[in-house]
């Protein structure tokens, strides 16, 4: 369900706790990413909205890049490089003058899922900033543009066993992933980086407040303790539209869902920060602080906390 932003602001959807705006200045000097999820919508108004906002914070702060963490299009992804969604969707909605520029590092989510999740990839050679050079990947803070920080884009898709369940599209499309050589290569790939803040994406949050989804428990099982084993600072994800921070035992969970709508959610073990509105999240690295904030389809600052 969608809410209306105003009405969700005043019924006091968004809940926070700890650090936020009004008790941190925030860098002088600094590299931010965009984090946003959830998004594909043909151009529906909050869309819009949320890219106008982007665009503008591209304008403003030192913009990397653009982290996308699936449900790249509604209601059931791509046919193909040439799909008219690829226009609808994506190139004539994040087309501002500042946001054009950047390049997008994308995973797939489930939505995606429904059509044909390797044109999604293919993509990547018809386009110079869509991202995607495979259903995994590591972007290295050289090619991310971010001092002393490794991306790690995961396909967690595959590595929730019920969606291999069935003959729906979603197990037709899985059957060639290997969800056992994916956690290999991560567990591999996080080990040999020696940055001071490897950052995770994928879709699928491990926890979550969202009313409609909520945690993953095969992501708490397979993901969770490899990250804390190996000094992962933050894992973003989407799948619940809406904003949140929640931490557990050190590790930063962002979830930033909302690039097209909101729906409820609610504050649970280890939040800091949840919000029932449109909008997206920025990752800041100065020197050795990394910190998030959180806006809304208006541009307004909902949170901002120093994550380290």
């Amino acid at each position: 369900m969608t809410h209306n932003r105003r009405q969700v602001i005043a019924g006091a959807s968004v809940m926070a706790m700890g650090r936020t705006l009004e008790t941190y200045a925030g860098p002088a000097s600094s590299r931010s990413i965009i984090i946003v999820g959830d998004w594909g919508r043909d151009s529906a108004p909050y869309q819009r909205d949320v890219a106008r906002q982007m665009d503008s914070v591209a304008g403003k702060m030192d913009c990397a890049g653009v982290i996308s963490v699936g449900d790249n299009f509604y209601e059931d992804g791509v046919q193909s490089v040439d799909d008219v969604k690829w226009r609808t969707s994506f190139e004539d909605i994040y087309c501002g003058p500042n946001l054009k520029s950047l390049p997008w590092f994308v995973a797939l989510g489930n939505h995606d899922y429904g059509g044909v999740p390797q044109a999604q990839v293919d993509y990547t050679q018809h386009s110079d900033r869509w991202c995607m050079p495979a259903r995994y990947f590591k972007i290295g803070s050289s090619q991310l543009g971010v001092p002393d920080t490794d991306l790690f884009v995961i396909d967690t898709n595959a590595l929730i066993a019920e969606n291999f369940e069935g003959n729906g599209r979603m197990a037709v499309n899985l059957r060639s992933q290997d969800a056992s050589a994916q956690l290999a290569w991560l567990e591999r790939e996080l080990a040999s980086s020696s940055v001071r803040h490897k950052l995770v994406a994928g879709h699928h949050p491990i926890f979550s407040g969202g009313s409609l989804h909520g945690d993953t428990p095969d992501l708490i099982r397979t993901l969770l303790p490899m990250f804390k084993e190996r000094g992962v600072s933050a894992y973003l994800a989407g799948h619940d539209h809406d904003l949140q921070h929640i931490i557990s035992d050190g590790l930063h969970c962002i979830c930033a869902g909302a690039g097209c709508e909101a729906r409820p959610v609610r504050m649970m073990n280890g939040t800091q920060f949840c919000a029932s509105s449109p909008g997206f999240g920025i990752l800041t690295k100065a020197s050795d602080r990394l910190e998030l904030q959180f806006r809304d389809d208006l541009g307004k600052i909902l949170y901002r906390s120093l994550l380290s």
